[in-house]
């Protein structure tokens, strides 16, 4: 189930540092080339909580199954993609193998365990999510520098496919078939809103700085608020109707999901977009290669691991002041990495690097499995797949923004300051989610189950 987890995740942030070598590849162009990140995210997100309502329709093990074969197809047909209109279409299609693969993890987790056992699951499953974003940075530097059989950046995608293959095969073995008992119809309407909700914000603030901000980017953008009030509206009141929507506003009254969940966007969005930023800055403005892009990030994904295997320990003695704690200390990884880049740029080194990369790491560890514990204590077992499918949602959406938001704001101001400023403004906005993410963290029910 974790290696389910992590694909998905994974393969949202390995293209970072595969960007430029299929820019050169297939001539794609930046507008090309955001839409190669965008339709997998898009999609993606779009899709998620229908995943998960069809899972707890189906059977969670089914969708489980179904997802992974397809993301190791559609990984195959972006591995194999002759051009770059090829290769989008096939990423729109891989993230939506992902929405029927991801949310089956967390509602098997949350309706096979309980007790401690959900707990530790839980952290596990926060300590590989978070691993993942990081790793997949690093792996991908890895793949393109490597050149295996000449395949170049193909071979981020390639990878998937024996991975798929063994998590098929783990699958069938040992996944418990699990599935609402009170399985609810799709709710069509729901969908489609929700759907045109999330292109209309995501996909305008994505293109729009690459296709100079044409007439239709703010079209959509005037849309968004429209249709997502048309959204909330139909299954308010569907909701009091006594039938199931998509996204139960209901839901919302659970105490953990109510009060862990806006914690999930600023961090997210943070998180996001200091990846992509990043990634960007390290081969363009220091001219590092993918291997050595990937690697300035190993730290953040050690000191990610251990903060995330000490939460368990902490979270009982602490409570969810472990977000807090954890929040403080990202904020101070994050001003350190500021210093260096505004001190040393454009001679950076990654021992300068280290110890800003490690702090913020280190402090993302301690919030991020905690989060997703306290979001999804109160969810009942039947809507499992319900609340996971918010939960994902919500956060990839979130990190699709932040690759959104702190990427074109880095971008646009790059021609005019220089990569090194705009490096700087970009941390300190991402500082600014951090102090939100303090803010909301307060609010947080103290124990957390």
């Amino acid at each position: 189930m974790l290696l389910g987890a992590a694909l998905p995740l994974i393969d949202f942030f390995i293209v970072n540092v595969a960007l430029p070598t299929m820019d050169h590849d297939l001539h794609a162009g930046p507008a090309v080339l955001e839409l190669v990140v965008a339709g997998y995210g898009v999609a993606y997100a779009v899709l998620l909580v229908l995943g998960g309502r069809l899972g707890d329709t189906f059977g969670r093990r089914r969708l489980f199954l179904a997802g992974m074969a397809a993301f190791g197809l559609t990984s195959l047909a972006c591995g194999l993609a002759p051009d770059a209109w090829s290769l989008v279409g096939a990423r729109v299609a891989q993230g939506a193998s992902a929405a029927l693969m991801l949310p089956q993890v967390l509602a098997t987790i949350h309706s096979s365990t309980s007790g401690t056992r959900r707990a530790r699951a839980l952290s596990m499953y926060g300590a590989t999510a978070g691993l993942s974003m990081v790793a997949g940075q690093i792996l991908g530097g890895v793949l393109v520098a490597a050149d295996i059989a000449g395949t170049g950046w193909r071979a981020v995608f390639l990878v998937n496919v024996p991975v798929a293959v063994i998590g098929l095969i783990l699958a069938v073995r040992t996944v418990p078939e699990t599935r609402s008992n009170r399985p609810a119809p799709v709710d069509v309407s729901g969908t489609v809103l929700l759907a045109l909700s999330l292109i209309t914000l995501m996909v305008p603030l994505t293109e729009g700085r690459a296709a100079g901000w044409p007439l239709w980017t703010w079209l959509a953008l005037g849309a968004f608020p429209l249709v997502a009030a048309a959204f909330y509206v139909v299954e308010r009141r569907a909701d009091r109707a006594g039938r199931t929507p998509l996204l139960p506003p209901s839901l919302f009254a659970l105490n953990g999901l109510r009060r862990g969940l806006p914690l999930v966007v600023p961090f997210s969005i943070g998180f996001g977009g200091f990846m992509f930023v990043i990634a960007v800055a390290l081969q363009q403005g220091l001219r590092y290669g993918p291997v050595e892009a990937g690697l300035a990030l190993a730290p953040m994904a050690t000191t990610f691991f251990v903060a995330s295997l000490m939460g368990p320990r902490l979270v009982g003695r602490y409570g969810s002041r472990v977000v807090t704690a954890g929040g403080l200390i990202q904020a101070v990884g994050i001003a350190m990495l500021m210093v260096a880049v505004w001190r040393d740029w454009p001679d950076l080194s990654l021992a300068g690097l280290l110890p800003g990369v490690a702090l913020a790491g280190f402090g993302q560890g301690l919030q991020l499995p905690v989060l997703i514990r306290i979001v999804l204590a109160d969810v009942p077992n039947e809507r499992a797949g319900v609340g996971s499918g918010v939960m994902v949602t919500t956060q990839q959406s979130a990190l699709a923004l932040g690759v959104a938001t702190l990427g074109t704001l880095f971008l646009s101001l790059e021609p005019s300051m220089g990569m090194g400023d705009a490096l700087v403004i970009t941390l300190a906005a991402q500082l600014a989610t951090i102090a939100l993410t303090l803010l909301l963290s307060l609010r947080l029910p103290r124990k957390v189950s």
